[in-house]
């Protein structure tokens, strides 16, 4: 590999491998975020930027300077997630692909991993920001369901929007970029918005950093959900929470139902505990169903709360199937105490 550094957006050779790998190594969790908001995926983002610093690592002697390492690496990882984006299905939460269903429906067979939209921990995705005004930006622009819409535009209107509504780049940038014109980068863009415009995530309430009072909710809802005191759940919830369980299609809507289903199906669940992370901007917990007679815990869902005030409006479960869930989130295999 050549002895190469990149220093003030030119490439020369005064420095070692370690110091390029270090500004490399930089841009990580951004390039991760604006992966994961093309793709959808925690998994797939990961991949995608390791394939784009490898590439970029292999490549930097033929980088000539002429725009800033950042841009560099931004147009690498846009034509590798162009290249994984290729010929494949939009990824979907389960209110994306069917009608809401009675708590009585069978869940029917689990959908592959690949039609979901993944949660990720903020730390893999959120640089960290001094300002809050920043910081809630970020936040706002990873919740699952403005991921979601985002899977429902072309590749490069996607690729357009993420630039320039969430990354603030200017057109000119844009277009360099793709390799294309404003004119068309514009046009693009107004094509994005008319698309998110129509779709649910225009009607989410923004997403709101963590006060007092929805500490004091989490709380009451951690208390709740342990003991499984069904009447004090639901009075948790908004009049029309929706409940949903990737990698199964079937999500349910209104407290009546949700309680139905925790007093049917979801009974499951009793003896559970939980244990708190976060999960796409929003408060998650990790929740670990019982082993019952023979003692213990097994991890059994991310559970991703979407809180509007003061009562839960979402409640996202991402079961545990493939044994990946848990360890990218650092949730231990089994709660303490």
């Amino acid at each position: 590999m050549s002895d190469l550094a990149v220093s003030g957006g030119t490439a020369n050779r005064s420095g070692g491998t370690g110091k390029l790998e270090g500004q490399l190594e930089q841009h990580r969790v951004e390039l991760t975020g604006y992966c994961y908001r093309m793709l959808g995926s925690a998994f797939e983002a990961e991949d995608a930027v390791q394939d784009t610093l490898v590439r970029a690592w292999r490549s930097v002697d033929r980088f000539e300077g002429r725009s800033a390492l950042r841009s560099w690496l931004y147009r690498i990882a846009t034509n590798v997630c162009f290249d994984m984006l290729n010929g494949r299905r939009r990824r979907a939460l389960p209110m994306d692909l069917a009608p809401s269903k009675s708590p009585d429906a069978p869940v029917g067979s689990p959908r592959p991993e690949n039609t979901w939209i993944q949660p990720i921990p903020d730390g893999r995705v959120l640089p960290a920001a001094d300002d809050p005004a920043d910081v809630a930006v970020s936040r706002e622009s990873v919740r699952l369901a403005f991921v979601a819409a985002l899977q429902y535009l072309p590749r490069r209107q996607r690729a357009v929007l993420i630039l320039r509504e969430v990354l603030s780049w200017r057109a000119g940038e844009v277009a360099e970029l793709l390799g294309t014109t404003v004119a068309s980068v514009n046009s693009a863009l107004q094509r994005a918005r008319a698309t998110l415009a129509a779709s649910d995530t225009a009607t989410t309430d923004p997403v709101q950093p963590a006060d007092d009072e929805q500490r004091e909710l989490l709380a009451r809802y951690v208390d709740a959900f342990e003991r499984f005191d069904i009447e004090s759940l639901v009075a948790l919830l908004h009049e029309d929470a929706t409940h949903s369980m990737p990698p199964f299609e079937i999500w349910l809507r209104g407290r009546a139902d949700i309680r139905k289903w925790w007093l049917g199906p979801g009974s499951g669940c009793r003896g559970s505990r939980l244990v708190p992370t976060v999960a796409n901007g929003l408060p998650a917990f990790g929740q670990y169903r019982s082993n019952g007679p023979e003692g213990g815990y097994y991890p059994f869902s991310l559970q991703v709360l979407e809180v509007s005030e003061g009562r839960i409006v979402g409640l996202k479960n991402f079961l545990e199937t493939t044994g990946t869930l848990f360890p990218l989130f650092g949730l231990p295999a089994q709660p303490e105490g």
